[in-house]
Formats: C-alpha cells, structure tokens, sequence
C-alpha cells in the first residue's frame, strides 16, 4: 500500500460550507467495535471514490457523508475556533521510564487509547519491559485524533507513518455517527489559515464541535445518526 501523500491531496474547510477532499484521498467508512479491553476499526460499507469530493460538517445534508448543500439553509457557519498553533506548544508532557507521551487534549472520544493493557496514560508511565513498551505503543498511535503521540530521541514528536485515508466513523456502542477520521500526513486548509501537517486529525461533522474543524466528541451528546450507524 502507497504510504505516500501526493502534492495534489488536500483538505480544505470551506467558511460555512463543506470539507472539500482533493487529489484521489481514498474514502472508507469504519466502524468501532469493542476488542477485549480495547477496540477496532473495522471496515463499514463501500462508498464511491472520487477525486475530489465534498463532505457534509454541518450535520443536515441527506446523502451523508456528503454535502448537499443544506448548510446554505441552516445557520451553520463552522468558522475556525481550534488554535493554529504546533503540536509541540499545545502538548501536554508526561516522563515515563521508557517513553515520553504527549497529550494536546484533542479528544474524540474513539478510544482506541485503551488495550488490554489498560489506557494509554498509566501504560506509558510504567512501561519498562518490551512488552509493556509495545502495549503502550499501541495505545497511542492508534489515536484516529492524533492526540496522543511519542516523544523520540532527537526530541520530536513522533507518529506513525500512515497511507492517506479518510475515514467516515461510525460509533454503535455509543448509538452516534462520529467524525471524520484524517490520516497520511494530509495537509489541512482551515477557513481562516493553513493547519500543521499531521499524520492523524478527526473533523467534525454533526456541526456542533466547540473546537471547528475537528471532532470534540460533541456528536455524542447530541446523539448524531447520520443514518447508517447499525447498517
């Protein structure tokens, strides 16, 4: 599998409108499923591929996960409330004896921070053998949010190296649609500036994230359905 993001993938945030999606990103619906003490990603229905495409984040369209243009008759605008700011000055740190994990606190409640081992947190704090190194590991770059990361030796953050994807999420055990699941290194046009190019972001797409454009697990609390949860 290519790995690789080409110049012509981007995602753009258009002020009161759409997630425009360009350059051929394949696009997947998954969906969480409780694993043991963890979760997986499995794969959801097929959905069409398209070079460029545009994505409903205003929560109304009804052919989801694309846009049909009922933003324009909703009172969404979905300007950009997250900072613009790097990873590195948002991040949270915590030493463990082997690892070093960062934390931005952008969270999307996918949970895929926990494995048998328990949660990310506590895993990396005392993770000493192999073992528990992998598990920790796991734990963290496995966040579809990227908000958990892995500090290396020369003092990044590291990440995971990922194929480019866009994944619709569903969430049946917590009876909600969620976000939208960005990875391979996409770069990220918000409606007022360029975002840090990451490996793993979540953008919102039932229109009531506090932090636009990502996913702030707001869609459970409003009980989003996007229609296809259970299928």
């Amino acid at each position: 599998m290519d790995t690789h993001t080409t110049p012509q993938m981007n995602i753009e945030i258009i002020p009161s409108g759409p997630i425009i999606v360009r350059g051929g990103v394949p696009l997947h619906e998954g969906r969480i499923r409780p694993a043991g003490k963890g979760y997986v990603l499995e794969e959801g229905r097929e959905l069409p591929q398209a070079q460029k495409y545009a994505l409903c984040r205003c929560g109304h369209s009804q052919d989801k996960p694309f846009c049909d243009g009922s933003h324009a008759t909703t009172t969404f605008d979905g300007l950009d409330v997250a900072k613009h700011n790097t990873y590195d000055e948002r991040a949270d740190v915590q030493e463990g004896p082997a690892l070093t994990l960062g934390d931005d606190h952008r969270c999307s409640f996918v949970r895929f921070c926990h494995n048998e081992g328990g949660d990310a947190w506590n895993q990396a704090k005392k993770a000493q053998t192999s073992e528990e190194i992998a598990s920790a590991t796991q734990t963290i770059d496995e966040c579809l949010a990227g908000r958990l990361t892995r500090r290396a030796e020369d003092g990044t953050w590291e990440e995971p190296e990922l194929a480019p994807r866009v994944t619709i999420v569903q969430d049946p055990q917590q009876n909600a649609s969620s976000g939208i699941a960005v990875q391979g290194g996409i770069p990220l046009k918000g409606t007022a500036a360029p975002y840090e190019t990451r490996q793993r972001y979540m953008l919102c797409r039932c229109g009531r994230s506090r932090t636009m454009p990502f996913c702030d697990a707001s869609h459970i609390s409003i009980s989003f359905n996007d229609g296809h949860i259970d299928e």
